[in-house]
């Protein structure tokens, strides 16, 4: 299914305007979740909206919006009064400034979108507007209306598209010193720093994020296929911890060791992990799909998790089997 656009609108810069519609560049969806169940009946738990004082059930048509300021006392706010205070320009970014990336705070930014042309039309001045950012070698900065609220944008060039990202507002970003007075300022040697920094050239590398592997989520559904398959759970064993630190200079050291020993392993699963990786990934696909079977045998929800052919085949192992149930 091809995805949804959260908005639709017009991309202006001064007199130049294209229409564009604007996608969530990062999804959620393809986690793991749960349902509450009753432990009792296997029945999923239903939420109602009550009354807090009377326990009541409330109707939808019932329900208003009010602004607590006090412990019982609220401004009701009802929805034509919000519609008469909404913002005319709901279906237009405004491009406002230019300005370095460097200039921005990473504490402000929020999520990414892309921002592509909406239609046949337009194309042409939505290459204007990306081009000139990308030869400019600055953001774009721009406000854009989303759920009745406006936000503040950062457009920058993307391959063949943009990329807008929702920024803070300053009122939203707290302010570092009242967290960070109470360090002590030490004072470190030129050793401790120069073993410090061989620790990190020995981790070094590129940044590749196909590569990161989410452990939890495997872990999850490890836990779902082998209660699906009857096999018992066992609990893990308490990771084994180092001990307090007494020496700095000696941890350095042990670190700095045992880098070197894992090297060669880290290198050769690296190296093994790149050779499995797909050269193109295709949205919505993954390299493996286990069906978690609901009740009665329907597929409830199709999890991922990115292992071999020959682990699958293990007797030691889950398995995965094409049809739920």
């Amino acid at each position: 299914m091809a995805p949804r656009a959260n908005w639709k609108g017009f991309l202006r810069l001064s007199l130049v305007t294209c229409p564009v519609a604007l996608y969530p560049a990062t999804s959620d969806t393809e986690k793991v979740s749960f349902n509450q169940i009753n432990r009792k009946t296997g029945h999923r738990i239903k939420y109602l909206k009550v009354d807090a004082e009377t326990g009541d059930e409330v109707t939808s048509e019932d329900i208003v919006k009010g602004y607590k300021v006090d412990t019982d006392t609220y401004i009701e706010v009802t929805k034509d009064e919000l519609d008469d205070i909404a913002l005319d320009s709901t279906h237009t970014i405004e491009i406002d400034e230019f300005v370095p990336k460097a200039d921005i705070d990473n504490r402000y930014l929020i999520r990414p979108y892309y921002l592509v042309p909406d239609g046949k039309v337009g194309h042409d001045a939505y290459a204007v507007i990306r081009e000139t950012i990308r030869s400019m070698d600055k953001v774009a900065i721009g406000r854009v209306v989303l759920t009745n609220r406006e936000h503040i944008i950062a457009l920058e060039p993307l391959e063949s598209g943009l990329m807008g990202t929702l920024l803070r507002y300053p009122y939203e970003v707290r302010s570092e010193k009242e967290y960070f007075d109470d360090i002590q300022d030490v004072k470190l040697t030129k050793d401790m720093l120069d073993l410090a920094k061989h620790i990190v050239e020995k981790k070094s590398g590129a940044f590749e994020p196909e590569l990161f592997e989410d452990h939890y989520e495997t872990a999850l559904i490890d836990l779902i296929n082998k209660k699906r398959s009857g096999m018992p759970i066992t609990a893990k064993a308490a990771p084994k911890t180092g001990g307090n630190v007494i020496n700095l200079m000696d941890a350095l050291k042990k670190s700095l060791a045992s880098e070197k020993e894992a090297a060669p392993a880290a290198k050769v699963a690296k190296e093994t992990a790149k050779g499995k990786r797909p050269k193109k990934r295709v949205e919505g696909q993954r390299e493996m799909l286990l069906p978690i079977a609901g009740k009665g045998g329907s597929t409830a929800k199709t999890a991922t998790r990115e292992a071999t052919k020959d682990t699958s085949k293990k007797a030691d192992k889950p398995v995965r089997a094409k049809k739920a149930g």
